[in-house]
Order: structure tokens, then sequence, then C-alpha cells
């Protein structure tokens, strides 16, 4: 297995969720038409990136971390950004939630990306 590729892949899920967070809350927010253009631009590439990364990848865990680190990326960005509240509770529900995803980065297999690519051809 070459690592550089298995690392390339879960670049690509880290890159495609920061573009998720901010298609989300263009989605939200966006009012002129170059904030929506912005908005557009980061679905495209959030998506093209979680299509790449889940041809190397197991497509269950790409997935799941994405939305996860979205998720989480998101209600960061609100709080931050925009003075959503972030209580305690929340801050808590946000750690257990990057634990699963780290969880699932450490239960992929590492030849996981090799076997599909395999598979693909």
């Amino acid at each position: 297995m070459n690592i550089s590729k298995n690392s390339k892949s879960w670049a690509m899920i880290a890159g495609a969720a920061c573009f998720e967070v901010v298609w989300v809350i263009g989605l939200k927010h966006a009012a002129a038409p170059w904030e929506w253009a912005i908005t557009i631009v980061a679905i495209l590439v959030s998506f093209c990136a979680l299509i790449w990364a889940s041809g190397r990848l197991p497509v269950g865990t790409v997935y799941a971390v994405f939305v996860g680190l979205g998720t989480a990326g998101t209600v960061l960005a609100g709080g931050i950004l925009f003075g959503e509240p972030l209580r305690p509770l929340k801050l808590v529900l946000i750690l257990v939630l990057l634990a699963g995803v780290v969880g699932l980065k450490l239960a992929t297999p590492a030849d996981s990306a090799d076997k599909q690519a395999k598979e693909m051809n």
C-alpha cells in the first residue's frame, strides 16, 4: 500500500468537508449573486472531492467522515462567525462525533484503497 495515496484520499475527504461548511453556510446566508456563485462552486468542489475519495476508500466510511467533519465544522463556524450558541453539551457532542470520525478512519484497513482500485479495473 502506498501511504501517500491513502493519505491523499483522507486529505480529499477533509477538503470536501471544508467546502461543505462553505456551501452549507452559503445556503443560509448568501444574498448577492457572487455569494451564490461561491456557494455553487463549493457544492461542486465538495461533491467532486467526495466522489473521488469514494473511489479509493470504502464509500460508507468516506460518507460518514465527510458528514461528521462537515457537521462539526458547520456548528463551529456558526458559533464563531455568526454568534450561534455553543453550549457545553453541544461542544461535548461535537467531540463525540469527531471521536467517531477518527475511529472510522482508524478502523479502515490501510489496504482498502488498493483493494477498491483493483475492483474498479
